[in-house]
């Protein structure tokens, strides 16, 4: 089990944060379309009282999945931001070092 959990790990880590980020905006509107149907659904048809309790159980179920995607995106570009920052000061520190002592 250590060993899955550490090649999840160690793939997870490959994977770019702008490419963690496309993929999780993609589950997310998955995650909404699907909600959408089930509230549609939830509207139009005439449900029992089961069919409908099991539709609002769905729907909570999507909107708690829906404001999780929400707070891992809020973090993912929160470390993008942060990456972006850190590629843009070496950048400059280059620059500066390149015009100081090459030119």
């Amino acid at each position: 089990m250590t060993k899955s959990k550490s090649a999840k790990t160690m793939k997870k880590e490959k994977i770019s944060v702008a490419n963690e980020i496309d993929r999780i905006e993609e589950q997310r509107l998955h995650c909404q379309n699907s909600l959408e149907r089930v509230e549609f659904r939830h509207r139009r048809e005439e449900l029992s009282d089961e069919d409908r309790k099991a539709l609002e159980d769905e729907m909570v179920i999507m909107n708690e999945r829906i404001q999780i995607y929400e707070k891992e995106l809020q973090v993912l570009r929160g470390e993008n931001r942060r990456n972006m920052m850190l590629s843009v000061a070496l950048l400059a520190i280059s620059a500066l070092f390149y015009y100081a002592f090459i030119n």
